[in-house]
């Protein structure tokens, strides 16, 4: 239909009088000259390898320097469990008894000993220091997951704005051509004075519409382009073009299954139980304080040699008292149970904050699915019908330029509605996911935009 279009502006050119293209020119030099604002597209936009959505995930789950880090947390999460219920380092003392002052050098009369000594801590306190550094290492894990999550959902958002620019531009490089035709002709119409100034100023208007869309859509695709190279781990200026297709599922999951899921497999809410967790156990070790400590120590005494027994042996042991510090250990257990309570609201807190992220996405997900819907089963071809009908007025003249222009510009709006809806339901199905904590399987049925040669 468009390529009609172009034929019919062409053919304008062909039946008015012969009058050069550079006379036109000059007999409308008042008017500017919109060509310049065509501009051909970034080096950045048509070179560089085209990239499908599963690639850049794959990428940015091995490059993506957030999750590099993230991984890191967890080794070194995992390093301190082993310190963490260990016993404390032994110790050695050497202690001299009875050297006389009056010879402080004769050790020969000193009491010599040599002595090993082990602190132990009450029982139970070692299982709960481990249990409580293995939910730090959980603790991590889901955060790494939470961090994964996002940044696979933020490769999708950017891999659908990019791919949504590419279309776009697309779209307009087909019509600028046809725009660009339709000005000529109108330009070379109205220097005969076959149509008046109005046809010309409208031409060149649509035209410089397309134009200040392309800048617009350039620089989407710069700062979508720019986003997809960060998140998998490259320089912000590497060429980069996506390829691949639209997904539009015939329905979505209920509310009431996501939040089930979500409850189940959400990083974020799998975090806060894990932390909530972890502050029970640091409660019930903050509880262990009154359970005392012990030493023990054994060692090896040389007594003097006028001493009837030269070699002997000794063992102590001793018990700290913490009850003697009651209002230590006592504010270590208040502030521990502080701890419990405000672990398990933000639990709750995020609980909700979920449930609300999901209602939000599944809305704006059934709103995308409807309007996608609408623009290709109604609005598409009632535009094309109308351009078709303009076109067809125009050639038994029933109709004039303006409206025939005004049909064609509603077609280019509506398309580029439509790849916006698109797009935007596989954003907000993004979203979706984020909210839930993991992708969600469903059926799609996949579209692509047809290209100018496919129309015809």
């Amino acid at each position: 239909m468009r390529a009609f279009v172009a034929l019919l502006c062409l053919a304008a050119l062909f039946v008015s009088p012969p009058v050069s293209f550079a006379q036109a020119r000059a007999s409308t030099d008042g008017l500017p000259d919109f060509d310049v604002l065509l501009t051909a597209e970034p080096a950045s936009g048509r070179s560089g390898p085209a990239l499908t959505l599963d690639e850049l995930e794959r990428m940015a789950l091995l490059r993506n320097p957030e999750i590099a880090v993230a991984v890191r947390r967890v080794a070194m999460a995992e390093a301190r469990v082993p310190a963490a219920g260990a016993l404390d380092d032994p110790q050695a003392m050497y202690r001299g008894w009875g050297v006389p002052l009056s010879q402080p050098w004769d050790y020969n009369q000193a009491q010599n000993m040599f002595m090993v000594i082990q602190t132990l801590p009450g029982p139970g306190k070692r299982s709960l220091r481990t249990s409580v550094a293995s939910s730090d290492v959980a603790e991590a894990k889901d955060e790494l997951a939470a961090v994964r999550l996002r940044v696979r959902v933020e490769v999708r958002k950017a891999f659908y704005n990019l791919l949504e620019a590419q279309d776009e531009l697309r779209i307009h490089d087909e019509h600028v051509g046809i725009a660009q035709q339709a000005t000529a002709a109108a330009r070379i119409r109205y220097t005969v004075g076959q149509v008046p100034q109005q046809d010309l100023l409208k031409a060149q208007l649509e035209l410089t519409r397309l134009a200040e869309h392309m800048i617009r859509f350039r620089r989407d695709a710069e700062v979508a382009r720019a986003r997809l190279n960060t998140l998998v781990g490259r320089d912000p200026a590497t060429p980069l073009r996506v390829q691949g297709d639209y997904g539009v599922t015939a329905s979505l999951p209920s509310e009431t299954s996501l939040e089930q899921l979500a409850l189940q497999v959400r990083p974020g809410l799998q975090e806060a139980e894990t932390a909530a967790a972890k502050s029970r156990q640091e409660q019930s070790l903050a509880k262990k304080a009154y359970v005392p400590d012990f030493a023990v120590s054994a060692g090896f005494m040389l007594m003097p040699p006028t001493s009837s027994i030269r070699n002997t042996y000794m063992v102590e042991g001793s018990m700290s008292l913490p009850w003697l510090d009651h209002r230590k250990h006592d504010a270590e257990i208040a502030t521990a149970t502080a701890v419990v309570t405000e672990q398990d609201a933000e639990l709750a807190a995020l609980r909700t904050e979920a449930f609300g992220q999901i209602k939000e996405s599944l809305a704006e997900a059934e709103a995308a699915q409807k309007f996608a819907a609408l623009y290709q089963n109604s609005l598409r071809p009632q535009a094309e019908a109308t351009l078709h009908a303009a076109v067809i007025a125009y050639e038994n003249k029933q109709t004039d330029f303006l409206n025939l222009l005004d049909s064609q510009m509603q077609v280019i709006d509506i398309d580029l509605a439509w790849l916006k809806a698109l797009a935007d339901f596989n954003m907000r199905m993004a979203d979706l996911e984020l909210a839930v904590g993991t992708p969600i399987d469903l059926t799609a049925t996949t579209v692509a935009p047809a290209t100018q040669e496919e129309k015809q």
